[in-house]
């Protein structure tokens, strides 16, 4: 029964992990958000599609294998989330699918539609991406208005253990003004580090020069709506679980004991914040300084990767119930069985080994910056 749980956190360390590098990985939806009020010429514009195009497919991947390790290790989560609040989903999926199509036609021959028009939807996968998937992980904290009832497994015409609790079918998310608050903190992240990314990723004076003079603003906004989701959720209530019989109940300031009784999740994530106000900081004050992706990028996954756990571990019930608080669900009543989380435990030896690989492709790719003239010379630009 020790091994079981212990693969049960071990799961949701991964899935965490994931998350965080996709939040990180969010900054090619950042950078595409700032399309046309950053680029002022198409030449500046064409090196800002460029340099994020270069990089979108990881997110995409990043996306998937989210989803893929959540159905393989949390089916219950899995189908109740992804299967109850489609809408929310669907149009996640909708805006990436849209980002896939921008790059690829833009510039083909015979484009119909126009290159500013799937510029215009890179524009909008920028905004609406970032925005839904903060408001999905704020559900983490705030709950979802599902049922499950495990006794339908039995029922031969629909075998359906979980059903959402209302018509809206996760779009009723965005009306919890604290979803909304985590989503706009989570757009502001993007952009700021959409704009670290230029700086490091793009050679031209004036369009880096103007980078820099936006990521204070944005920088700004983040930090207030981040910190007034972070306070909010430390002085709430939480889902708590009562580990000899499974009973969820609310318990003041759950989240802040979870911090405190994890100490080593406290420290991660304070690096995680460092990291990030080092990134933005280095980038304001010194004006050679190109670096601050990497520091801010690294601080953003440690930052999501500790919120994670804290929603997940220390008998938390990290996608609770607004409908009925005994169906939320915990690590322990909806993950798979401990033979396939054994298994897929094997397999994810092999996570080291694609991550060496992505790290080699990136540098390969970003090994000399993008410049005007390789946009006039190079036949293979978006």
């Amino acid at each position: 029964m020790n091994s079981y749980i212990f693969l049960q956190h071990y799961w949701w360390f991964v899935v965490s992990l994931l998350g965080g590098l996709l939040v990180f990985l969010l900054f090619v939806q950042g950078g595409n958000s700032l399309l046309f009020c950053l680029g002022k010429t198409e030449e500046e514009r064409k090196m800002m599609v460029n340099s994020t195009g270069r990089k979108w497919e990881f997110t995409f991947t990043t996306l998937v294998t989210f989803g893929g390790a959540f159905f393989a290790s949390f089916p219950l989560f899995y189908s109740t989330s992804f299967g109850g609040a489609y809408w929310l989903w669907m149009l996640i999926l909708f805006s990436f699918v849209l980002q896939a199509v921008s790059y690829e036609f833009q510039s083909k021959a015979g484009n119909l539609l126009g290159k500013n028009t799937y510029r215009g939807f890179l524009v909008a996968n920028g905004i609406i991406g970032p925005v839904l998937l903060g408001g999905a992980v704020a559900t983490f904290f705030t709950g979802s208005a599902f049922v499950i009832d495990k006794g339908n497994m039995t029922d031969t015409v629909m075998p359906v253990i979980s059903r959402w609790a209302n018509a809206g079918h996760g779009l009723d998310a965005l009306l919890d003004v604290w979803n909304v608050v985590l989503g706009i903190a989570v757009f502001f992240l993007a952009r700021v580090l959409g704009l670290l990314y230029f700086i490091n990723n793009i050679s031209d004076d004036l369009l880096v020069a103007r980078c820099r003079r936006m990521v204070m603003p944005n920088a700004l906004f983040f930090l207030l709506f981040f910190l007034a989701f972070l306070v909010r959720t430390l002085v709430s209530e939480g889902y708590a679980v009562n580990p000899a019989t499974e009973e969820i109940y609310m318990e003041p300031y759950k989240y802040l004991h979870n911090f405190l009784a994890m100490p080593w999740v406290l420290v991660l994530f304070l690096i995680g914040v460092g990291g990030v106000l080092w990134g933005i900081g280095c980038t304001l004050l010194r004006p050679a300084f190109d670096k601050g992706i990497w520091f801010a990028g690294t601080g953003t996954v440690l930052t999501v990767l500790s919120l994670l756990l804290v929603a997940g571990y220390n008998h938390t019930a990290y996608y609770p119930s607004t409908a009925d608080i005994q169906s939320s669900l915990t690590l322990s009543n909806s993950c798979s069985s401990q033979f396939t989380l054994k298994v897929m435990a094997y397999v994810s030896i092999l996570v080291p080994f694609v991550l060496a690989y992505i790290f080699y492709a990136w540098r390969s790719i970003d090994r000399r910056k993008i410049n005007a003239e390789e946009m006039r010379k190079n036949e293979h630009t978006y």
